[in-house]
């Protein structure tokens, strides 16, 4: 800092001090002072003065239009500058971006990040970081065509800067969007083409730190797997993940092991390659999430818990130090995986309790309950199912489609609609479903969906006593959900064949469906099926006179029934079941309920939960 006025180096120095013990209010009093010295500041320090007025008001106090008003004072008097401060002005248009981002104003967003772009030529590091931030905000707006032509900019510019690295995290951004918007024919050559230069990636820099090469090729490695596990997932491949899911593990593990250098370390020689997709302990929490998301998929509901704790633990941590607007994300998602846990398993209280947090979370960020009303609306119209209210189920699920943008989400809710009309005799309405619930003609590429559109046929025919048809779908169900190891749809084909063969009188064929059917359902565990399958176990041991295995199977499905009829009991008591009520406007008011133990104490109940000691292990 030679040459500059001693008063604005000692204010300066004063304000870091006092932030460093945590006193806020001092720390801005010093840096107020500084714009009131005489004679004024050069332009150039008055702007950066601003700025940093505007961060820390911003990050350490609720003054958000000060805050504001510092940021855009530092974005309008930095471009007045010449030659710029490209800090300053690039640094203040990313801050002011932000705050136009929170408030909604998109286009102000956009028109910043444009000019911030225009000027940042000959700044590679910057020009990089708007470009991201710029394909971000198409993204949040779902305008991914434009998001795709931005990071497809960026990877050219990248490549002319030298930056191999960013050009990578430009490809696989790219890719993540193309994935979003289901155009694998367009994202599968890109993640063929970046493999293997994440592969060799260490030989092929030699220019940097070995260790920071290394470093690179594990997160790019990270940010690759991820993409790879999501795909699989997104198209209901469940098993065929799996050696993707446990290479993405052992990577986490990698990054978190004793020994391997903090993020900040990863300095690269070159300005513009000094980014990072997500922090180690952000990677962290998207690791255990997509574990979740596979063990829903997969049936295994004990490891999708145990994996939602770990993370949930995580995410209260970070919170208390920062909490960034990607925490509250992450938590969403596993809450929204978490419900759908607690309802197979039969634990409809805690469920409610978990949607009463869910709305909770989205009350308080508007921005994050648009990106996640349609989710929400299919989870109330899943309980309300769970719960036999019917109308109120088919309520929520119209809702879904009212306000669902995603295909798959459309789907999913459709089936589970046309669920609805099977249990409530509406035979008309199931028809009229038809056309968006044909396996054929399903809109969705899922194989896990396509299975389960074959599962509603039979059930549909199974309910018209068209046994034959409804064995040849169960039948087709059985292979796909077989083939990606579906197993709660599996349980579910098998307990409905051997009720199928139970009317037919067959009862040796009925034992030979119901015996697996109930063995896979109490490894889910899955409850409702259970309950299924022990009443047809129990006619099955009457129909051949063993009294014996009668009674044991009358008493199975007796602890079952009553074990969901205390729940359900317990469910409408919650304040938190008036949620299924809820279509619009402000959610209702009540205070959290106090949490419910699950008290299932039959063979496949829920497990205690595993709460996450900060270290990934799997």
């Amino acid at each position: 800092m030679s040459g500059l006025d001693p008063t604005y180096v000692s204010l300066l120095g004063l304000s870091e001090a006092f932030l460093q013990v945590g006193d806020v209010k001092r720390s801005l009093q010093c840096l107020q002072s500084v714009l009131a010295l005489s004679p004024p500041l050069t332009p150039t320090l008055e702007a950066r003065t601003h700025l940093q007025l505007g961060v820390l008001l911003k990050q350490r106090t609720k003054n958000r239009d000060l805050a504001k008003h510092h940021v855009e004072q530092a974005w309008y008097q930095s471009q007045k500058i010449s030659p710029f401060d490209g800090d300053v002005l690039f640094e203040s248009g990313v801050v002011l971006a932000q705050f136009f981002e929170e408030e909604g104003q998109f286009n102000h967003v956009k028109q910043v990040l444009r000019k911030g772009i225009e000027l940042s030529q000959n700044h590679s590091y910057w020009h990089c970081r708007l470009l991201f931030q710029l394909a971000g905000i198409h993204a949040v707006e779902k305008d991914y065509v434009s998001a795709v032509t931005v990071l497809g900019a960026g990877v050219d510019f990248a490549f002319m800067a030298g930056a191999n690295y960013t050009r990578l995290l430009f490809m696989l951004s790219k890719t993540m969007l193309l994935l979003l918007e289901r155009k694998y024919a367009e994202a599968n050559p890109i993640l063929h083409t970046t493999g293997p230069m994440i592969e060799n990636w260490v030989q092929q820099n030699t220019h940097q730190k070995e260790m920071v090469a290394k470093q690179q090729k594990e997160y790019l490695q990270m940010f690759f797997l991820v993409l790879q596990v999501c795909y699989y997932l997104m198209v209901g491949q469940v098993k065929s993940v799996k050696t993707v899911l446990k290479q993405l593990q052992q990577s986490i593990q990698t990054i978190t092991a004793q020994g391997w250098p903090p993020d900040e370390e990863m300095v690269s020689t070159n300005p513009a390659d000094n980014f990072q997709w997500l922090s180690k302990d952000h990677l962290c929490i998207l690791v255990y999430l997509v574990t979740v998301m596979h063990s829903m998929q997969a049936g295994y509901m004990d490891k999708a818990q145990k994996y939602t704790d770990k993370a949930i633990a995580q995410i209260d941590k970070l919170k208390t130090v920062e909490n960034k607007p990607i925490l509250s994300s992450f938590h969403v998602l596993l809450l929204e995986h978490i419900i759908q846990c607690r309802l197979v398993t039969g634990n409809k209280g805690g469920a409610v309790q978990e949607l009463g947090h869910l709305c909770r979370l989205l009350e308080g960020n508007h921005m994050l309950l648009q990106r996640h009303r349609a989710q929400l609306h299919t989870l109330l119209g899943l309980y309300a199912m769970s719960m036999n209210q019917m109308d109120w189920a088919e309520t929520q699920l119209n809702a879904a489609l009212r306000t669902s943008q995603e295909r798959e989400l459309w789907t999913f809710a459709n089936l589970n609609l046309a669920i609805v009309y099977l249990r409530s005799r509406r035979d008309a309405d199931f028809v009229a479903l038809l056309d968006r619930i044909s396996p054929e003609r399903l809109p969705s590429q899922s194989h896990s969906l396509q299975a389960a559109a074959f599962y509603i046929q039979g059930l549909q025919a199974f309910f018209a006593a068209k046994y034959n048809d409804s064995k040849r779908y169960l039948r087709e169900t059985l292979k796909m959900a077989n083939a990606e190891d579906l197993n709660r749809l599996t349980s579910c084909s098998l307990v409905l064949l051997g009720h199928i063969f139970l009317s037919l009188g067959n009862s040796r064929e009925s034992m030979n469906m119901v015996t697996p059917a109930m063995q896979l359902a109490s490894k889910i565990p899955d409850v409702n099926v259970q309950l299924w399958a022990s009443a047809i176990l129990k006619d099955l041991y009457r129909m051949s006179g063993d009294h014996m295995r009668e009674q044991e199977g009358l008493q199975m499905h007796t602890s079952y029934s009553q074990v969901l009829l205390e729940d359900h009991f317990r469910a409408t008591q919650l304040p938190e079941h008036n949620l299924i009520q809820w279509t619009d406007g402000p959610f209702p008011q009540f205070p959290p309920s106090a949490p419910i133990a699950n008290t299932t104490p039959l063979q496949g109940g829920v497990a205690n939960p595993v709460v996450g000691d900060g270290n990934t292990q799997f």
